[in-house]
């Protein structure tokens, strides 16, 4: 059976697809004991030997998912170089599996992981716009002005600009002088939600992500995960 090298990779929980393309580029990955870097090369998985940092890369059968209620203080990734805690150290499997996408290390909350590629590529894809709903907690009051501001998008740091966002006021503590809304968007940008809201001017005090889709964390305390049931995923990879 052939396939495409770097779906073979994702799907074997080395990386997602985009990222196993950037290592396959560095010249981290091998076929036969040849050092292959052309992206879409096509392998046999049932013959080829395939290794990754000179360790042997087999495919994984069985495909797990899993939702993480995220603490904060854990960094979004599979591997650490400077020792900070990781997600993957609160799920216990015995299956390699990597994060869809993430979230930043002061943001909690939903974060979906798996060994499957597929999944993670397609759940990441911007086309098929998958809402994340944020709860977030801002110094200082926030203007109807200003929601109207998140809701039809802002010009973040780096030029780009926001899609249109849902968003709506559910507290204002006068006292303590902050605000608490709610944040629906589809796209992925990195800290988006935290970047958003600086672009209004305003100072973020909490981050929570509390549904991924119509996927939500009830009944699921922060730190502790459990399986996705099988019309969760499909309902996530539908489109």
């Amino acid at each position: 059976m052939e396939e495409r090298i770097q779906k073979f990779l994702a799907n074997s929980g080395i990386a997602s697809r985009r990222k196993c393309e950037e290592l396959i580029l560095q010249g981290k990955v091998a076929v036969n004991g040849k050092i292959v870097t052309e992206l879409g090369t096509k392998i046999n998985i049932e013959k080829d030997r395939i290794t990754f940092n000179g360790k042997e890369v087999k495919q994984q059968e069985e495909k797990v998912y899993v939702l993480l209620n995220k603490p904060i203080g854990y960094v979004t990734t599979a591997k650490e170089q400077f020792g900070r805690d990781k997600v993957t150290d609160l799920v216990k499997v015995k299956e390699r599996i990597v994060p869809v996408g993430r979230l930043d290390m002061y943001t909690s909350g939903a974060l979906i992981l798996t060994n499957d590629g597929d999944f993670v590529y397609k759940v990441t894809h911007p086309k098929n716009e998958i809402t994340k709903t944020y709860t977030i907690t801002l110094k200082g009051k926030v203007s109807d002005q200003e929601i109207t501001m998140l809701r039809e998008g802002v010009v973040l740091d780096d030029g780009f600009k926001t899609s249109p966002a849902k968003v709506k006021r559910i507290m204002e503590d006068i006292e303590n002088d902050k605000t608490r809304l709610e944040i629906i968007i589809h796209e992925g940008k990195n800290r988006e939600v935290r970047r958003m809201c600086e672009a209004i001017g305003k100072k973020v005090l909490a981050l929570h992500r509390s549904k991924i889709g119509s996927i939500t964390l009830e009944g699921l305390p922060i730190g502790k995960w459990r399986f996705l049931s099988k019309s969760e995923v499909e309902m996530l990879i539908k489109k």
